[in-house]
């Protein structure tokens, strides 16, 4: 494994440095970093996604026929690094991380030419149509039904946990076309106008002191919503195979940069809390949890850093992206419980819903005091979406361990 990065990365690494520094805008910087959630306003998120767009920084895992900025392993790394660094707001996923790849493998022609020049550019805002009531963690149980109608599918049911779908312009959708012995074999793959006659989108207001309209979560309801059969992703029948390949780039992700990140946050403030003569960063109990932190984040880096070069020797990556997603989410959750700790009591007034945004009202305790708890809530759902940790440690256990 070679963890040396050539002279042209670190130059890069320097160039995106340099360029969020001179793009990104403070305000919008500001908004970010006290977002409860990690979310700005859909104009914010197009906004910045324009801005790498017009870099030549968007689509950096597409090849370049699609238009792609086609980044080697070794310079998505540093990228990442940097962005998390700087605390810019991530590439809303559902779009170029997501529904693209899928399109690329298994969509027409026509399919590539319509959706993945808009998705590169963001003009189209996508969200993901996978969970259900009663069809979570056992997502080959749903039952969103997609009737045959000639020319179009007349799709009812209901999809919820919809991250942003009050935003969206389009969803890509597990729907069921046919009952079968075995279920997965029923599912298909739809993408689906979210300006369509019969969608309803209700929010699901949570505890991380979010006001709905600004709100991350949502229940989609679809009553006899038509949609063109051209809309179909590969073959009918085919789209748990299509939904699984995607769930590799939806796991896939590196954590260690975003992770240090949130924890010199910690730090920082660790150091304005007097604990009457001394600081609470010099306290020895503080400093083993931090340590232990420290540890965990470096060994998710080492971890990180050995499959970048797996995968710059052109190897798949394969289990590990389990690894990542269970070992990355847990250490963020203590992050965050280590977070709510420091604040101490500035945690409690916390209620919900919270003031609209642009309110005059003072917060109570510093601004990082402020977010510390909705950020505590809200990432209590990492360990369970995009397959819960329970279900990613069987995967390694089988694959693995061969149980």
């Amino acid at each position: 494994m070679d963890l040396q990065f050539t002279q042209e990365e670190l130059d890069f690494q320097k160039e995106v440095r340099d360029w969020i520094k001179g793009n990104y805008p403070k305000d919008m910087k500001k908004r970010y970093m006290h977002s409860p959630n990690g979310h700005l306003t859909r104009e914010e998120h197009m906004q910045w996604q324009q801005a790498l767009h017009s870099k030549g920084w968007s689509g950096i895992n597409w090849p370049k026929k699609y238009g792609g900025a086609e980044f080697s392993a070794s310079k998505k790394y540093l990228f990442n690094k940097e962005m998390a660094a700087a605390h810019a707001p991530s590439i809303v996923a559902f779009g170029e991380k997501m529904v693209a790849p899928v399109i690329m493998a298994y969509g027409s022609e026509e399919q590539k030419k319509k959706y993945l020049p808009d998705i590169l550019s963001s003009k189209v805002w996508w969200c993901q149509g996978y969970s259900e009531p009663g069809s979570g963690s056992d997502l080959a149980s749903l039952k969103t039904k997609a009737e045959d109608k000639g020319d179009y599918y007349l799709v009812n049911g209901a999809k919820t946990w919809t991250t942003l779908a009050q935003f969206a312009d389009m969803i890509f959708c597990l729907v069921r076309t046919s009952q079968e012995d075995i279920r997965q074999k029923g599912i298909s793959f739809l993408l689906i106008d979210m300006h369509s006659r019969g969608i309803d989108v209700q929010p699901i207001n949570t505890l991380d002191d979010t006001p709905i309209g600004h709100h991350e979560i949502n229940t989609v309801f679809f009553q006899d919503v038509k949609v063109p059969k051209e809309n179909l992703i590969g073959e009918e029948g085919k789209g748990w195979t299509y939904a699984k390949y995607l769930l590799e780039f939806e796991r896939g992700n590196g954590y260690s940069s975003e992770l240090n990140t949130q924890l010199d946050r910690v730090k920082s403030y660790a150091k304005t809390v007097d604990l009457g003569g001394s600081f609470l960063l010099a306290d020895e109990d503080f400093i083993v949890k931090l340590c232990d932190l420290e540890i965990q984040i470096k060994s998710m880096q080492a971890t990180e850093l050995r499959i970048l070069g797996s995968l710059s020797a052109g190897q798949n990556v394969g289990p590990e992206s389990s690894l990542l997603k269970t070992r990355g989410t847990e250490i963020g959750q203590e992050i965050t419980e280590l977070a709510v700790e420091v604040v101490d009591y500035y945690a409690l007034p916390f209620n919900n819903p919270g003031p609209e945004p642009g309110h005059n009202e003072p917060p109570i305790g510093s601004d990082f005091a402020n977010y510390s708890a909705p950020r505590y809530f809200n990432n209590r759902k990492t360990s369970i979406y995009a397959g819960s940790n329970e279900i990613q440690r069987n995967i390694m256990a089988k694959l693995v361990l061969g149980l």
